[in-house]
């Protein structure tokens, strides 16, 4: 028999347990943490949405910068100095992101992870909104029935996602170049935008490395770590990083849209890079 109250429907208590009315009996503002990862991952979403369909101001031709969010640019709608692995397919129509060989699986890597889960299943789903709080729903399926079955794909979306944090690298590597407008000839240089790239490809890597999957690969399946000393110490390592996954997620969130940022900036001429070398 269930009753409706101030709370909400209640339901009496089973067998044993404290029968508690309320929705919570906490009294700090436990609402503010869903709130804050609601208006953050929302933030990054918009963002990424629109910067990755404008089209434009994406490249630095004249100091090698690449939005990672049009890396690689592998259509025939892109520049052609920022197609580093060259030119794959014809035009992308205007709904379709240059970067459409990576940014999907980019997008599920980071819908599965598994800290990405508990932000927005708390932020959006409220399933649980909070600990201590009861959720809302008068039912639970858990990961078990289908869309959120497809969240044990992680493990999958890892491999790729840690193959494009090597073309992030090979991007990075490139923005240490100058090219000469007059000249054409290209040397070393160093600048602002290379920094950001930088501190944006270390980023990447920390989230990457950082995940539960990876972490898994490299030793989770073995039965004797004493017959593995080197896996063992790798994934001692990697476990260390998996403790700060939270705290990377949200970095690198930050850094993306930074270095996507500085880039639309200097490539439409609104700054100027900074340059320290050359």
């Amino acid at each position: 028999m269930t009753t409706t109250h101030d709370s909400g429907t209640y339901r009496p208590p089973a067998p044993g347990r404290p029968d508690i009315r309320q929705r919570t009996l906490r009294t700090d503002r436990w609402w503010l943490p869903p709130l804050a990862n609601a208006l953050g991952l929302a933030t990054f979403v918009v963002y990424a949405t629109i910067r990755s369909l404008w089209g434009s101001a994406y490249y630095v031709e004249e100091y090698h910068y690449l939005s990672p969010f049009y890396s690689p640019c592998v259509s025939a709608s892109c520049i052609p100095e920022a197609s580093h692995l060259g030119q794959w397919f014809g035009e992308m129509p205007w709904f379709l992101p240059y970067a459409l060989v990576s940014l999907p699986f980019l997008l599920l890597f980071r819908l599965t992870c598994y800290y990405y889960r508990k932000s927005y299943y708390r932020a959006f789903w409220a399933s649980p909104p909070a600990c201590a709080v009861a959720e809302p729903h008068t039912t639970y399926s858990g990961e078990t029935r289908f869309p959120l079955i497809l969240q044990n794909a992680h493990r999958y979306f890892f491999y790729v996602a840690f193959l494009i944090s090597i073309l992030n690298t090979y991007d990075m590597l490139l923005a240490f170049q100058s090219t000469d407008p007059a000249t054409g000839q290209t040397s070393f240089g160093l600048g602002l935008g290379t920094l950001i790239l930088l501190i944006n490809v270390i980023g990447l890597w920390l989230y990457t490395l950082s995940c539960h999957s990876c972490r898994h690969v490299t030793g989770g399946r073995l039965k004797h770590f004493s017959k593995h000393p080197v896996r063992y110490r790798l994934w001692t390592t990697l476990s260390k990083l998996n403790t700060r996954h939270m705290l990377f997620a949200w970095l690198t969130i930050g850094t993306l849209i930074l270095t996507d940022l500085y880039v639309m900036l200097v490539a439409s001429g609104t700054i100027s890079d900074l340059r320290i070398v050359n």
